[in-house]
Formats: C-alpha cells, sequence, structure tokens
C-alpha cells in the first residue's frame, strides 16, 4: 500500500515538473490560463512587468485587451488592457509607447 502511495506522489510530482516543459517557447499564455482569460478572467499577475516599448505583445493579452483608437494611417491601434493603455503596430504588436503605467 505504502509503494503504491509513494508511486502516486512521484507520479503527480513528475507530471506536475512536466507541464512547465509543456509551455509554448512563444510566450504565449499556458493552456489552462488562457482558458481563465477566454471565460473572462484576469490576465495573470506579472503580465504588466512584460510591458516594454519596442518588444511585441503576446497575442492572448492583445485578445484581452479593448481597441480604444482604431489603426490609423501608419498602422498604429492604441488598447486599453485591464486599465493599461497601449500604442502597437496592428501587425506584429510591436509595442510604441505605453500610456499609462
Amino acid at each position: 500500500m505504502y509503494k503504491t502511495m509513494i508511486a502516486a506522489v512521484l507520479g503527480i510530482a513528475v507530471a506536475a515538473g512536466a507541464s512547465g516543459a509543456l509551455a509554448k517557447p512563444n510566450g504565449d499564455l499556458p493552456p489552462g490560463l488562457q482558458k481563465k482569460v477566454e471565460n473572462g478572467g484576469e490576465l495573470p499577475p506579472g503580465w504588466k512587468k512584460k510591458l516594454q516599448v519596442g518588444h511585441v505583445l503576446e497575442h492572448d493579452i492583445y485578445e484581452h485587451g479593448v481597441i480604444v483608437k482604431p489603426v490609423d494611417r501608419h498602422g498604429i491601434v492604441t488598447i486599453s488592457i485591464e486599465g493599461e493603455l497601449v500604442r502597437l503596430m496592428h501587425h506584429s504588436r510591436e509595442i510604441v509607447e505605453i500610456l499609462s503605467h
């Protein structure tokens, strides 16, 4: 019985450690967080730390935002993401300016 419990605990520990390896290398949210965001939940804490001029905004975070000012003739769009205003290139999602932080 103890061997079975130890094997089960080790299996769970190994599976939990492996879940980090399943994260997408391009920076998308893990499946569980993605589902939470899609269902109207908040973005994970720390996402604001990734807001830096010149960096590409993750697609999942962009999808969570609301367009405040549509794409202009330069291809720049302004979006609001949980109270943060961000200007970025519409096609590449490269951050041009952070208006609130």
